[in-house]
C-alpha cells in the first residue's frame, strides 16, 4: 500500500515530467482515494478500461494516453462525462505520462519496444524534440523489409503497413513509437535503412520512394504497449502493490 501523494510525486520525478512540454497534463489527473493497495495499467484511459479496473477494484490506473488533451473540447459532456463520472463514483484515480513515458531509458515506450523486437539501441538522434525521442540502432542480423514486415508481425501480433524505399536489406532503423510518422522527412542525412512507427500518412509514401529508407507503420496501440506495462512492474515492486495489465484490442 501507498499513499497517493507519495506514489504521484516518486512517479513525476522518475520519469522526469518537468522536461517536458506536452500536449496534457503528465501525472495524476483525476483524484481518487487515499489509498493505493491496485493499480491497474493500460495505452489508454477508454471506458472499457475504467470498467475492468472497476472489476478489479483498483484504486489507480495508470496510462500513457489520458485526458485533457490541448485543443478539445473543455466541456465535460457525452464520452468525456460518461468517463469521469465512472472514475469519481468508484474514488479511482488517473494517473497518465505521455511524452515522458516515450522517452524514459528504463521504461519508455521506445526502449521497451526496441527490447520487445530485438533491437539494440544506439542512442536518439537530435531533432527538434527535447529531450529527444526518436532513437536509433541495429537488427541483430540483417533481414529484408519482407523479413522485417513478418517480424514485426509475429512480435506485435499485427501485420504493418509497408513503404517501399530501397532494395537493399536492413539493418539500421530508426524507431518511434506512436503517431511519429511526421519525423520520417526529418531523418534525411541520417544513415538508417528503416524508419518504424505506429502510424503512417500519405506524404510517407513519397518520401520513403525519394530517400530510399523503408517506412513502416505498426500501428499507434500495438507500438506503445510495452512502456506502460514495465512501468507499473516497477512500481508494483518498489510499492508492494498488486498490479495488472489491461489490453484493450485496437487495430490502430
Amino acid at each position: 500500500m501507498v499513499d497517493l501523494d507519495e506514489l504521484c510525486a516518486y512517479t513525476d520525478r522518475l520519469l522526469e515530467i518537468g522536461a517536458f512540454r506536452d500536449y496534457a497534463p503528465n501525472g495524476l489527473q483525476v483524484e481518487g482515494r487515499r489509498e493505493v493497495r491496485c493499480i491497474v495499467a493500460a495505452v489508454t484511459a477508454s471506458l472499457a478500461v475504467i470498467e475492468a479496473a472497476i472489476k478489479l477494484q483498483a484504486d489507480a490506473v495508470c496510462v500513457h494516453h489520458g485526458y485533457f488533451w490541448k485543443h478539445e473540447d473543455s466541456r465535460i459532456i457525452g464520452m468525456k462525462r460518461q468517463r469521469l463520472q465512472l472514475l469519481l463514483q468508484h474514488d479511482i484515480s488517473l494517473l497518465a505520462y505521455h511524452l515522458p513515458l516515450d522517452a524514459h531509458a528504463l521504461y519508455g515506450n521506445n526502449v521497451r519496444l526496441a527490447a520487445h523486437l530485438g533491437i539494440r539501441l544506439a542512442g536518439r538522434l537530435e531533432l527538434e524534440d527535447t529531450p529527444p525521442l526518436v532513437c536509433h540502432g541495429e537488427l541483430p542480423v540483417p533481414m529484408t523489409a519482407v523479413e522485417f514486415a513478418r517480424h514485426l508481425e509475429q512480435r506485435l501480433g499485427r501485420v504493418p503497413l509497408h513503404l517501399p524505399g530501397g532494395s537493399g536489406e536492413i539493418r539500421r532503423i530508426a524507431w518511434c513509437t506512436g503517431a511519429a510518422q511526421g519525423y520520417f522527412e526529418k531523418l534525411a542525412g541520417y544513415d538508417v535503412d528503416a524508419y518504424l512507427t505506429g502510424e503512417v500518412s500519405e506524404q510517407n509514401t513519397h518520401t520513403a520512394r525519394e530517400t530510399g529508407v523503408h517506412f513502416f507503420a505498426a500501428g499507434h496501440h500495438a507500438t506503445e504497449r510495452y512502456g506502460v506495462q514495465a512501468l507499473i512492474a516497477h512500481l508494483s515492486e518498489r510499492f508492494a502493490l498488486e498490479s495488472h495489465y489491461i489490453e484493450i484490442v485496437n487495430p490502430v
